[in-house]
């Protein structure tokens, strides 16, 4: 049976709701799930997952869209792995105001495929906090990772 470890970073409880979303989803398909706040997690703990999900706002001030600063030496951590055989899917909070919206969820897709994961979803990208059709969104997200984690096993 496939594991999933969420990791998330919220500023405002949005992301938490997010990643708290995915994680119920997971667990009502009978995948056993693990969630960590970001600065609470280490990075080298998604070796020991099927499914591996960040959460993460976007921080902006007027000019690009950053990483959460929690999220910093988690990201380049998660960047050296070898997750070579794990599924892994991103989704986080950003606001559609500035113009780089929720691009901390794509970091975190390239920080995953450089270290050697698989992409299991699109990444789910939500303005502010989860609305109804964010939460069907997001529930498509985990079977969509559920069935790729099926096939690489």
């Amino acid at each position: 049976m496939a594991t999933a470890k969420i990791v998330y970073a919220s500023m405002t409880g949005n992301t938490q709701e997010i990643a708290e979303i995915v994680q119920e989803a997971l667990e009502d398909r009978g995948v056993p799930t693990e969630l960590t706040e970001m600065s609470q997690a280490v990075a080298a703990d998604f070796a020991d997952a099927d499914i591996c999900v960040v959460a993460a706002y976007t921080y902006s001030d007027g000019g690009p869209g950053l990483l959460p600063e929690e999220g910093e030496d988690f990201y380049d951590d998660l960047r050296a792995l070898d997750l070579s055989g794990k599924v892994f899917g991103t989704t986080g909070s950003g606001d559609r105001f500035y113009d780089d919206f929720a691009t901390a969820v794509d970091m975190f897709a390239d920080a995953f495929t450089a270290a050697g994961a698989t992409k299991g979803a699109e990444g789910v990208k939500v303005d502010l906090a989860a609305e109804a059709e964010d939460i069907d969104n997001l529930e498509i997200f985990a079977d969509q990772l559920i069935a790729a984690a099926a096939k690489l096993a």
